[in-house]
C-alpha cells in the first residue's frame, strides 16, 4: 500500500453556496493543496520541480460526491499515489471528517510529466531521483 498523507482543511464561508454546502468547485482546489503537501512531505516542491524543467499538467480530474461539507467543518484530505508510470502519475484523494469512516468525497487527478514546452518526458530518465521518490511513496 502506498504512503498516505493527510492535509487538514477548514471550510471557509466563501467556499459554501446558497444552501450552506461546500460548492463542488472547491474540491479540485483542495486536491491541489493536498497534492502540494504530499509532494512537500517527501522534501520536494512544485517550484523546485519546475526549476528543474519538470511540469505536471493536469490530464484528467475525477470527483465523486457523497456527503456534504459545511461552513467551519474540519476535513482531512488523504492523498496517495494511485498510479505511476514514467510519463504520468495519478494522485488519489479521499476527504472525510476526522474520526469518521465514511468519506464525503473521493477522487483522483492524472498528470503528465512534461518539459517547459509541454512536451511529454519520461521522468524516470529525466529525473530518476524524483521518480524514485514517487516510486517509494507508492510502495509505502
Amino acid at each position: 500500500m502506498s504512503i498516505l498523507t493527510e492535509t487538514e482543511i477548514v471550510v471557509r464561508y466563501a467556499e459554501t453556496d446558497q444552501m450552506g454546502i461546500v460548492h463542488h468547485s472547491n474540491y479540485a482546489v483542495w486536491y491541489e493543496q493536498a497534492r502540494t503537501e504530499f509532494i512537500r512531505h517527501f522534501g520536494l516542491s512544485y517550484g523546485d520541480m519546475e526549476k528543474a524543467g519538470i511540469l505536471l499538467p493536469l490530464l484528467e480530474l475525477h470527483c465523486a460526491y457523497g456527503l456534504p461539507a459545511h461552513y467551519e467543518d474540519r476535513l482531512i484530505v488523504r492523498t496517495q499515489v494511485g498510479l505511476l508510470k514514467p510519463s504520468r502519475v495519478r494522485f488519489d484523494y479521499e476527504i472525510r471528517r476526522p474520526g469518521t469512516d465514511k468519506p464525503l468525497n473521493t477522487g483522483w487527478t492524472l498528470h503528465a510529466f512534461t518539459d517547459p514546452s509541454l512536451r511529454p518526458i519520461s521522468l524516470k530518465k529525466h529525473a530518476p531521483e524524483i521518480y524514485g521518490v514517487l516510486e517509494r511513496a507508492m510502495e509505502g
